[in-house]
């Protein structure tokens, strides 16, 4: 009897086990709110603002007069591509509101500080850096990248006279990579012009998202815009900075088009729009 019973035990114990149902695919959201401001939201919740002008006129957060930061909730981190005012927007409100982190150049953090009032506690050397470097944030789930980019970075100064600049310094303009654990990894341009080393940040970090600037006159035009596209090859393209202001490229369906016949995917976004993302592709 004892022979039998150990036998139907090594038996059972050789039957091959129940396949474990799959995991489902962690989820990222990506929300525009027009021109170049948008939110991530990672798998564990943290919360990334990138250059939150919420006030600008496509952001359906402002709509008739409202406070679009009132509508924000939690904000752990505001990265700063550069210091233009479409793009630092919302940020010292933001700031005071949340308790978020800046993420910038070094030179822009502290005068932002020093002249816009940012909270000098949410600004500091843990966070503060310059192209070339990279952090991790959101206790290990993200890590931020600076990348170098074609631009400029005044600081408009709210103390300004007759005798004093219009803006001050702001560090240089740069990109940013940020990779998401179980997650997209995320490029985005900032208003950088086309340089062709975009090559380098497409075999360096292999983003799966590129957030590209493609409404020409302080940005890339649409031609450029492509090139960029084509150096970086991630797998889907979000064009942004465009349609604001009437000096600016109004329509990107004929850019939308050429990205899609050179084989990536162009997703072509409405203010307020999100979408989530499985693991590294876009949600079904």
């Amino acid at each position: 009897m004892k022979t039998f019973r150990l036998l139907l035990a090594l038996a059972l114990t050789a039957l091959p086990a129940a396949a474990a149902p799959a995991k489902a695919p962690a989820r990222t959201r990506l929300t525009w709110y027009g021109h170049a401001a948008f939110r991530i939201v990672t798998p564990k919740g943290a919360v990334l603002m990138l250059d939150p002008w919420l006030s600008n006129p496509k952001d359906p957060l402002a709509k008739d007069g409202a406070d679009p930061v009132a509508a924000v909730g939690k904000v752990d981190y505001i990265l700063l591509t550069h210091g233009h005012s479409d793009h630092v927007g919302e940020s010292v409100a933001l700031a005071k509101k949340t308790g978020a982190r800046l993420v910038a150049v070094y030179e822009l953090g502290l005068n932002m500080v020093k002249l816009l009032g940012y909270p000098k506690d949410q600004a500091g050397m843990d966070t503060l850096m310059n192209a070339g470097g990279s952090l991790e944030i959101a206790g290990g789930e993200v890590r931020v990248s600076m990348t170098p980019a074609i631009h400029s970075s005044g600081l408009e100064n709210p103390k300004a006279g007759p005798d004093q600049p219009l803006f001050v310094y702001g560090g240089d303009p740069v990109g940013f990579v940020i990779a998401i654990k179980d997650g997209p990894t995320i490029y985005d341009t900032g208003d950088s012009a086309y340089f062709s080393d975009m090559r380098l940040i497409r075999s360096e970090y292999h983003p799966d998202v590129a957030l590209i600037n493609a409404g020409g006159h302080f940005g890339m035009e649409p031609a450029q815009a492509l090139l960029a596209a084509e150096a970086v090859r991630a797998r889907y393209v979000i064009p942004h900075h465009y349609g604001t202001f009437p000096i600016l490229t109004q329509d990107v369906r004929p850019f939308a088009a050429a990205v899609k016949k050179r084989g990536m995917t162009p997703l072509v976004m409405e203010p307020g729009q999100t979408l989530t993302f499985a693991g590294r592709r876009l949600a079904k």
